[in-house]
């Protein structure tokens, strides 16, 4: 599998983004889709997760209501559109894929960024004050 994310780019607050993540290699619908991001000096970080089909989505607190994922199994992509962007949203993102159990949903294990199985090579996001 080959996760190739693009979309980022330098934005004023307040401005949109939307970043994409193609997935090629085995069955995209296998897997539970989700992006995190990393600011220099700080940890991974979940940011929203979806679902084999789409009909479920997670995310973060500080993203609710502002950023919303979601996906598209016939282009075998994942999307994550962006608004209302702050300076603290700032970061390298990432998207991941994750081959999850039921479990794994239930108990919201899907915040941890050990347990993806693959993961794309990140995009730039820059959010100016």
């Amino acid at each position: 599998v080959q996760l190739q994310a693009s979309g980022g780019g330098l934005v004023q607050a307040g401005g949109s983004l939307r970043l994409s993540c193609a997935h090629s290699g085995r069955t995209f619908t296998n897997y539970i889709m989700s992006w995190f991001r990393q600011a220099p000096g700080k940890e991974r970080e979940f940011v929203a997760a979806v679902s084999r089909t789409g009909s479920s989505t997670y995310y973060h607190d500080s993203v609710k209501g502002r950023f919303t994922i979601s996906r598209d199994n016939a282009k075998n992509t994942t999307y994550l559109q962006m608004n209302s962007l702050r300076p603290e949203d700032t970061a390298l993102y990432y998207c991941a894929a994750g081959l999850f159990t039921m479990a794994t949903m239930r108990e919201a294990r899907y915040v941890l960024p050990d347990i993806y199985n693959y993961w794309g090579q990140g995009t730039q996001v820059t959010v100016s004050s």
